[in-house]
């Protein structure tokens, strides 16, 4: 049943935990009362509030002040003689789909309540913890609590379990409504029941509702100002060009107020953030107050929280990816540029290729896109497309779980015991043959078996792969480098894939770049020419001018450091060897071809290459070192599709090595399909 939410009536009794002024006007405020009474009562309900209403910040404070977060707890019943949670354990966790959004939350909530992060309030996401015995309050990713569902099903730890930013539904987030339904049904009649929020910020839920047995659902209104949305009389060929027509237009003709741009990924964004910035020298003195910032998920969070600062007397544009649609509310955003499109994974379970292309966003995206204009005062929205093509976009984006390859889910899945994938409580069932390819990669990188009576099970192998916070294929890597003594050199070059771009070219300078760049290349390919890079940035202690001098990006950089630094100690807690093979640079192709023997290609005579088992013919990406070279025989780690399907970071590897891997026992099965 839905439920809409009046305000509060009378004085405002139930304070905020913090009277701070950033809480002081959020729209959920009026509603406390109310709510508070809710948290009490309801076990388990649906939450629809506008994003900027203060549900994410709010919620958590109000359910650690509820009565099923304190008090003394009694050992678990009988059916769980062990299960016993010691009253300091009564944390409260908040899932995020994205990293920035769990960090930046966290931040938020601790300066509301006036405590130190990783005190009462503390997040944890991938390479990152900041919490202590004492932390209550927990913003986490969706990756980490799943991560944490694989020691502990139940959640034990937790009293209540919120779900936030659930319309996004990320893959983690859809794994994550069957822990958490599972962990609240055995957990429902005990003394330590699990309560569960969902929150959404878009008004489409049933299916959220009848997914968690009809669970209530209470709507409150957010704050929401007039927006003036105008569209383009065509369609934009160039939408980057668009953009930064629009921005100057807005900065010359409109009111003050700051600009937010929606953009598809990290090197269009740094792209349109260097060549904005190099306008705003062309213009008169008066005019140049305007302030280039990008946002993206792999941007080192110093750089993502300088979005929330405010720069006297300018005017911010910030040039984002569709982070920005729900996951952060940006102060003083009045103006919403939206170029209609954003970068869509997608799984072909026929072809077994995972490709990642620009697709035009949702009806629903649009709408959360122009929202970020009306959240402190009315503001305006440019649509770069036209209302006949608005009209023509599908009502909801496809949820990544129907559209995504589903390796990771299904490894842990397995660890979790589960052997029947096509029977799981999935909200939105994938297609079988989506699952029956991604078990089969799981099957041939030694991490699964499959029996016909008992269905699938985890091995040794996939318990050790599911240890590590990364794509199957890349634990697979990881492991074997300990057997082919490349471990060193295979920390690095994961590290190194984990963020979107570590090359700093600026468009008015590429040749130059691309000049210096040619002393890391190397024949055999991006992998090793990767490596070449880290080693002489490390040569060096990573310093900041010889980042400069060799158009390398530091921020990027030093997140490589950092993410290798944990790396490289989960890899030693879990007792592997750690070696180096120095200037033997085969090993490390050899260990590359254990994990990605999937993504294999052949030369064709007609200059293209073919990958195996199928009919799809392939280009090595212009930004690659091996661009017009042809070499028989290479492994890629992503396929992009854009106008051509491109692969991307490439290495050169012989095809006698399979049968070598294979007799080893490091490549389990090859078959026409693999």
């Amino acid at each position: 049943m839905n439920h809409t939410i009046s305000p509060n009536h009378g004085s405002m009794e139930n304070l905020p935990l913090s009277s701070s002024p950033a809480s002081e006007s959020l729209p959920i405020l009026q509603y406390k009362t109310k709510l508070m009474n809710i948290i009490e009562s309801e076990p388990i309900f649906v939450l629809i509030g506008a994003t900027g209403s203060g549900k994410t910040t709010q919620i958590p404070q109000w359910c650690l002040s509820s009565k099923h977060a304190t008090g003394k707890l009694k050992v678990f019943n009988l059916f769980f003689p062990d299960y016993n949670i010691p009253s300091k354990n009564r944390i409260i966790a908040i899932t995020q789909p994205r990293r920035v959004a769990a960090v930046s939350i966290a931040n938020r909530v601790a300066q509301e309540m006036g405590v130190l992060l990783g005190q009462l309030v503390g997040y944890s996401i991938r390479f990152d913890e900041v919490v202590s015995g004492g932390t209550r309050i927990k913003f986490m990713t969706d990756g980490m609590l799943l991560r944490e569902s694989l020691r502990d099903p139940l959640l034990k730890s937790y009293c209540f379990i919120i779900l936030d930013e659930a319309h996004e539904r990320s893959l983690q987030t859809d794994i994550l409504f069957s822990v958490a339904k599972k962990a609240y049904l055995a957990r429902k009649s005990t003394s330590a029941p699990l309560r569960v929020i969902i929150m959404s910020a878009t008004m489409n839920v049933d299916k959220f509702s009848t997914y968690f047995d009809q669970a209530p659902v209470y709507k409150i209104a957010g704050r929401q100002f007039p927006i003036q949305i105008f569209h383009s009389s065509e369609d934009q060929s160039d939408h980057n060009h668009a953009c930064l027509v629009t921005v100057f237009q807005i900065h010359r003709n409109e009111p003050t107020g700051d600009i937010l741009v929606f953009c598809t990924g990290q090197d269009e964004i740094e792209s349109m953030v260097s060549l904005a910035r190099q306008a705003c020298f062309q213009l008169p003195q008066e005019q140049r107050n305007l302030v280039p910032l990008p946002l993206y998920a792999a941007l080192p969070f110093h750089m993502q929280f300088k979005i929330f600062k405010t720069f006297k007397g300018k005017r911010k544009v910030i040039f984002s990816t569709n982070i920005a649609e729900t996951s952060i509310t940006i102060p003083g955003i009045k103006y919403v540029i939206d170029s209609g499109k954003f970068k869509c994974r997608k799984y072909k379970s026929s072809s077994g290729i995972d490709t990642l292309r620009v697709e035009r966003i949702s009806k629903a995206q649009a709408w959360q896109r122009a929202g970020r204009a009306g959240r402190e005062s009315s503001g305006t929205c440019y649509r770069l497309y036209s209302k006949y093509t608005y009209e023509a976009m599908i009502d909801d984006t496809v949820p990544e779980v129907l559209r995504s390859n589903l390796s990771s889910i299904l490894l842990h899945l397995a660890a979790l015991k589960i052997s029947n994938f096509e029977s799981f409580d999935f909200m939105d069932k994938p297609p079988s043959e989506s699952i029956k390819k991604s078990a089969s990669i799981l099957i041939n990188l030694g991490a699964l078996t499959r029996e016909e009576t008992e269905g699938y099970k985890i091995t040794s192998l996939g318990t050790k792969m599911v240890d590590f916070p990364l794509d199957p294929r890349l634990s697979r890597i990881l492991i074997a480098s300990s057997e082919l003594g490349c471990s060193e050199e295979i920390l690095s070059i994961i590290s190194l894939l984990s963020v979107e771009n570590i090359f700093h070219i600026p468009s008015h300078k590429r040749e130059e770049a691309n000049e210096i760049h040619k002393k890391f290349r190397s024949s055999e390919g991006d992998h090793v020419t990767l490596l070449k890079l880290f080693k002489a940035y490390r040569s060096v202690q990573g310093n900041k001018d010889w980042c400069k001098e060799n158009y390398v990006d530091f921020r990027n950089m030093r997140m490589v450091n950092s993410i290798r630094q944990q790396m490289s100690g989960l890899y030693t807690r879990s007792q592997y060897k750690r070696d180096t093979c120095g200037s033997n640079t085969e090993a490390v192709r050899k260990c590359l071809l254990v994990g990605l023997f999937h993504n294999i290609a052949f030369l064709t005579k007609d200059g293209d290459y073919k990958t195996r088992g199928v009919d799809d013919k392939v280009q090595i990406h212009p930004s690659s070192c091996l661009f017009n070279t042809k070499p028989e025989c290479i492994i890629y780690t992503e396929l992009i599709q854009t106008s051509k399907c491109y692969i991307r970071n490439v290495s050169v590897v012989d095809y006698s090595w399979l049968k070598e891997l294979k007799a080893k026992g490091m490549i389990h099965r090859l078959d026409k399909s693999s």
